[in-house]
């Protein structure tokens, strides 16, 4: 049985108006993202991949091109059912963490279940908390947390829905290396034990290299899609190497 997508995206333009100056952020995207897959998008500023992020997270809307998540058809669609759509189907994870400063680890993490009226809050909560291994800090405030931990809360937020997939923007790049790393493991973990589909935006070919897939974005085009040749595994590898031969090797070439 293949693979289905879970994201299905096809010739995206998104055309920006800023006063008299169009601006062409994508130039006719087409990236399919299938169940399971654990996918990194890279390109430098400029590039399109935090517009391309904006789209897949439905919280911007394309110019032209259509764009089905986990089947749905959500190009065109009105504000109230994007926001339903985004809450159940989408789980965020952002470098900044985004939590309540005043609120324990369990009530943040109970936000999405409050606002799609789901049953058993506390107790599928604390199941998303013990599944990042956080289950002894459940009523520990952002405060009382280290970054790694309060993006553990975050990751735990963005499971308790069961979303189709987990969309993380630079999720490590507010932390120290070992918080970082014990980030990357959770990830992994997700991945290969629960088979979550989860993609990764990130500007760091490190980062990049402990996903299965690399998508390249440069001047709002695809310029390259590729396999990652042996995946790392986080923590197994003590020390960067040189970051452009690192590229190289993502990708199987060199993109100039």
């Amino acid at each position: 049985m293949n693979p289905r997508p879970v994201i299905d995206v096809r010739d995206i333009i998104r055309v920006y108006k800023m006063g008299e100056v169009e601006v062409h952020a994508l130039r006719g995207v087409t990236l399919q993202v299938y169940e399971g897959e654990f996918v990194s998008i890279m390109g430098p500023s400029g590039s399109g991949k935090s517009t391309l992020m904006n789209i897949l997270g439905v919280l911007d809307r394309p110019s032209s091109g259509e764009y089905y998540l986990d089947g749905i058809d959500v190009s065109r669609l009105g504000d109230a059912r994007l926001a339903a759509i985004r809450n159940k189907k989408i789980g965020f994870v952002f470098q900044n963490f985004n939590l309540l400063p005043r609120v324990p680890a369990l009530r943040q993490v109970e936000l999405p279940l409050i606002y799609s009226g789901s049953g058993g809050r506390a107790k599928k909560a604390k199941a998303a908390l013990e599944a990042v291994g956080l289950g002894d800090r459940l009523w520990h405030t952002p405060a009382e947390l280290s970054g790694g931990q309060q993006q553990r809360v975050a990751i735990a937020r963005a499971l308790v829905n069961d979303p189709a997939i987990i969309l993380a923007d630079e999720p490590t790049g507010n932390l120290d290396s070992r918080s970082g790393t014990e980030i990357l493991r959770i990830f992994q973990q997700l991945n290969r034990e629960k088979g979550i589909t989860i993609v990764f935006v990130t500007h760091d070919p490190y980062i990049a290299r402990h996903t299965n897939r690399v998508i390249m974005l440069s001047d709002g085009l695809i310029v390259a899609d590729e396999p990652v040749p042996n995946p790392l595994v986080a923590g197994e590898v003590a020390e960067r190497v040189d970051e452009s031969s690192l590229l190289e090797l993502v990708i199987g070439r060199r993109v100039e």
